[in-house]
């Protein structure tokens, strides 16, 4: 089951069927945007593919706790880089590191390595999807410490940290700015790297939902498909499977839920938390109630959704959505957080009626 997903055809698609299939699909790969300028950026750019050309070790990392765009840009970077002969290792700052169930049918996991492993100054960091510093958790010192540091990012509160970056506010998803460097690597489409590729961009689009989506964004989903991946059996496991405690979690999690329509300056907030009593005592991890929050910002009469999730040593995870008229990100970024303008996120050690009160008075 890990790998349905991926199951269909062969593991890898031949270059010739790869490059059939794109001719007969609208448009081109569309360059990543961002930087100082056209010129700026090609410069970034041309920089960033002369510190991976004289690379023989390549560190590739994501932001903590670990969702399918990060996890599915950084595994189809890693894999792209080992096809060339590179040596690589994915890692993110977490201990111990948890894969999420619905993320489990990921090719390339064989190169995740614990953030110990990575070496305390590394030869060349790429570090994806990470907004802020402190998302990457164990592994902040050691990125720090790399020969150069490269980070492809598409939040807007990105604060722009490393030697070089690519951070497209832009781009529905990080796994976007990844398509463009396996572009520019020269690193043919596959099975594999669509594989990760479509799970991140599905992942961040929530399956092409949210107003970021383009119509460059469909055209690239189209590549991907055009290799003959499983994007039903894909979309399976990131949404539509789930364990009978996490059933249990959510009716206890939507029964705490409480509506405040006067918070947001009057558009609506509605919140609630899973405190990790229920987790342990139903068997389900933090990361397997990540969609929670999309069935908690379901009711009209709430602009704002707040979702607390406990961890085992009492740090509250904070995600929260809007639909359009509140700036999320502004007021996770007020909490130490960040994120995109309509869905960001946070993490504090404090109680939930002083958490929600901050999160209420930075909205």
């Amino acid at each position: 089951m890990a790998a349905e997903p991926a199951a269909a055809g062969s593991t890898r698609a031949s270059v010739t069927s790869v490059t059939d299939a794109l001719a007969v699909l609208p448009g081109q790969r569309e360059p990543a945007r961002g930087g100082s300028g056209p010129d700026g950026f090609e410069l970034e750019w041309q920089r960033i593919l002369a510190a991976i050309g004289q690379a023989l070790t390549i560190d590739l990392i994501c932001h903590i706790a670990p969702d399918g765009d990060a996890l599915g840009s950084s595994l189809a970077a890693g894999l792209a880089l080992r096809s060339l002969g590179h040596e690589v290792r994915v890692s993110f700052g977490d201990d111990p590191q948890v894969i999420p169930e619905s993320l489990a049918f990921l090719p390339g996991q064989e190169l995740i390595v614990p953030a110990a492993a990575v070496p305390d100054r590394p030869e060349l960091v790429l570090c994806f999807d990470v907004a802020s510093e402190g998302r990457l958790g164990l592994l902040h010192d050691k990125a720090f410490a790399a020969r150069a540091l490269v980070v492809f990012d598409h939040h807007a509160s990105n604060p722009g940290f490393g030697t070089h970056r690519i951070i497209d506010p832009t781009a529905p998803a990080t796994a976007v700015l990844v398509d463009e460097l396996l572009r520019r690597l020269r690193v043919p489409l596959d099975q594999q790297l669509a594989t990760c590729l479509y799970t991140g961009i599905a992942t961040d689009t929530g399956s092409f939902k949210y107003a970021a989506t383009t119509p460059a964004t469909h055209e690239l989903a189209g590549r991907l498909l055009a290799t003959g991946i499983r994007h039903d059996l894909i979309s399976r496991r990131l949404w539509d499977t789930a364990s009978f405690g996490y059933l249990k979690v959510l009716a206890a999690a939507l029964d705490r839920a409480v509506f405040e329509p006067d918070a947001a300056g009057g558009h609506g907030l509605v919140w609630t938390w899973v405190p990790y009593q229920d987790l342990a005592l139903f068997g389900v991890t933090v990361e397997e109630i990540e969609g929670l929050i999309d069935i908690l910002r379901k009711p009209a009469e709430a602009e704002v959704a707040l979702v607390l999730k406990q961890d085992p040593d009492g740090t509250l995870r904070g995600s929260c959505r809007s639909k359009g008229a509140v700036d999320v990100a502004a007021a996770c970024t007020a909490l130490g957080g960040g994120g995109h303008t309509f869905a960001a996120g946070f993490s504090v050690r404090a109680a939930v009626p002083e958490t929600v009160a901050r999160f209420k008075a930075a909205l």
